[in-house]
């Protein structure tokens, strides 16, 4: 195992029992909503600045981008090549109503390819880890995305777009075109762990519009290690920096992404 990665191993689990400790007491949890639909609380805070920690006293030279506290350069070196990419709590809309998917997501990139990956489920003590080259596990099991070959007898995974209120339409519009075309859509509301699902083939595909790099960037690699796609709304691999993303089996992906890209307004067509 790469010593990155076990270093995030290590970071996860740790944020995983802060958050833990929090869920047994729910009632008195703080909550600041950062905009309409998003929401903070102390406990991210507290696994993210614990995973910060971590990560730093182990590579104090590489960069940080962290949902809660936003881009830090690494110690003494401000054009690292390496940095950080951390959810401390997806789904943390779910963690305030003891909703239990939510789930502790780190990715290292290398000049913005992503090399190590770990998403930690901790209610169900589920660790997704994933190295650039060497595969996708899930608790140090091999995982592979599904052998699904169609898209009608897909389940694919979503996400509502709770920031990108300007393409509520666009959404509407294409999940009711795959609802007729699947067997099924979800939308548990953690993008992280969602498609972890998809590399470990409980989901045959993913999409969402409006994400964050934190959000995206292990479970893009875990997919890919898993032997899945992901892109942008282009069919393209910019899908940190857009945002927007559809991932799926080798089979599934290429009808999913046409439905999708049928829908879309000249702006997201490129």
């Amino acid at each position: 195992m790469h010593p990155a990665l076990n270093i995030a191993i290590k970071a996860a689990r740790r944020a995983g029992q802060i958050i833990n400790r929090a869920s047994n007491d729910l009632d008195l949890l703080k909550v600041t909503a950062k905009q309409p639909n998003d929401f903070v609380t102390e406990v991210d805070k507290a696994a993210e600045a614990a995973i910060i920690e971590m990560l730093q006293e182990a590579y104090p030279h590489y960069g940080i981008l962290a949902e809660e506290s936003g881009e830090t350069a690494g110690a003494g070196s401000r054009d690292t090549e390496y940095q950080w990419i951390i959810d401390p709590l997806d789904g943390t809309t779910n963690f305030i109503h003891g909703m239990p998917q939510y789930a502790v997501s780190i990715a290292l990139a290398r000049a913005g390819v992503v090399e190590q990956a770990v998403i930690f489920d901790p209610n169900r003590n589920e660790l997704f880890t994933a190295s650039k080259g060497g595969g996708a596990f899930l608790n140090e099991r091999r995982i592979r995305v599904s052998r699904r070959l169609k898209l009608q007898d897909s389940l694919i995974g979503t996400g509502f777009p709770y920031r990108a209120f300007d393409l509520v339409d666009t959404y509407l519009a294409i999940f009711k075109e795959l609802t007729q075309k699947t067997a099924g859509q979800r939308r548990p509301g953690a993008a992280s762990l969602d498609l972890a699902y998809v590399a470990c083939g409980r989901y045959d595909g993913f999409w969402e519009f409006g994400l964050a790099p934190w959000d995206m960037a292990a479970g893009a690699l875990l997919i890919s290690e898993a032997g899945g796609l992901v892109s942008d709304l282009r069919g393209e691999a910019s899908y940190l920096t857009s945002g927007n993303i559809v991932a799926g089996t080798p089979k599934v992906f290429a009808p999913l992404l046409n439905i999708i890209q049928e829908k879309l307004p000249d702006s997201l067509r490129g």
